[in-house]
């Protein structure tokens, strides 16, 4: 049984901060809507052009939130991408600072905003609210992701910024209480988004866990943190009616902002983060959704 503390219960999803971006894993990838941008460090850029580094260092120097560069071989240039949110005086200082290089830049605009993908962990966004991505999954030609089931009754749009500028998915599909997964539709720069990775590792597959294994679990309010398996098949009462079954327990602390995170050993996709007691400066008890049951139930694989 767990205390329901409102406005967050057991369940860990959290109301979003206003005005406030949440990075996503370090491994997420930038990408620009209905576009990808890479961002390669000035270094990079040298070497595949041969003498853009000064001109990607002067770029980055600038230091304009919504921009990303990188070398085009085939011209020679340095491009600049601006999005929608650099304003047309920042666009002007862009100007100004690379006109020296004269025709070895050029700026362009995106129609979308550039903000990191979430993968194993990361924040999403949706009605007010902040969960967590959980592993990313397709059927057939069609990616999706996994979250926890309260997270997909509470929105029916994602985003991957607070602001909710970047939109990356539309709930297709969700359980609770009972179970507590949901499926989430990948749209926009979501489609194109990077394996999911927990703590460094690519998870590429799905398993049972076992009582005493070690696990990790990936959250967008408290990051990476360990523990051990402390017991399967767990029934937990949230209130309200609200009873999930066929739970891991774990001794994995969690916070708001956690619900649908991922639960892995190693390479092994485990679980969904449902909810638990406590938190990450006092510890507790965290429950997690087998993630079998979720790819049953939707037919669906790692991606």
């Amino acid at each position: 049984m767990i205390a329901r503390h409102a406005p967050r219960t057991a369940p860990h999803d959290h109301p979003a901060p206003a005005g406030r971006r949440v990075a996503a894993a370090a491994t997420a990838a930038l990408l620009a809507t209905g576009a990808v941008v890479g961002v390669p460090a000035a270094g990079a850029v040298r070497n595949a052009t041969g003498g853009l580094g000064a001109v990607a260092d002067a770029v980055r120097a600038l230091g304009i939130p919504g921009t990303a560069w990188s070398g085009d071989p085939a011209t020679g240039q340095l491009v600049v991408t601006a999005d929608a949110r650099v304003r047309p005086d920042q666009l002007a200082r862009l100007r100004a600072g690379t006109a020296r290089f004269g025709g070895a830049v050029r700026i362009e605009r995106a129609a979308g905003v550039l903000a990191p993908v979430p993968t194993g962990g990361g924040a999403v966004y949706g009605a007010g609210y902040r969960c967590s991505f959980g592993f990313g999954v397709r059927r057939g030609g069609t990616r999706y992701f996994l979250t926890a089931g309260h997270c997909g009754r509470a929105a029916r749009t994602w985003y991957a910024d607070a602001e909710r500028t970047v939109r990356i998915g539309t709930t297709a599909a969700w359980a609770y209480p009972g179970h507590d997964y949901a499926l989430v539709r990948a749209e926009g720069p979501a489609r194109q988004a990077p394996r999911t990775t927990v703590d460094g590792r690519v998870v590429d597959r799905a398993g049972e866990p076992r009582v005493g294994e070690r696990v990790a679990r990936a959250g967008s309010s408290s990051g990476v943190r360990y523990g051990t398996v402390t017991a399967l098949d767990v029934s937990v009462d949230y209130g309200d009616g609200e009873v999930v079954t066929g739970l891991i327990q774990t001794d994995v602390c969690a916070e708001p902002g956690d619900s649908g995170g991922p639960l892995v050993e190693g390479d092994t996709a485990l679980g969904l983060t449902s909810g638990g007691d406590g938190d990450c400066a006092t510890g507790g008890t965290t429950y997690y959704q087998p993630v079998t049951a979720a790819l049953a139930r939707y037919g669906v694989s790692l991606d």
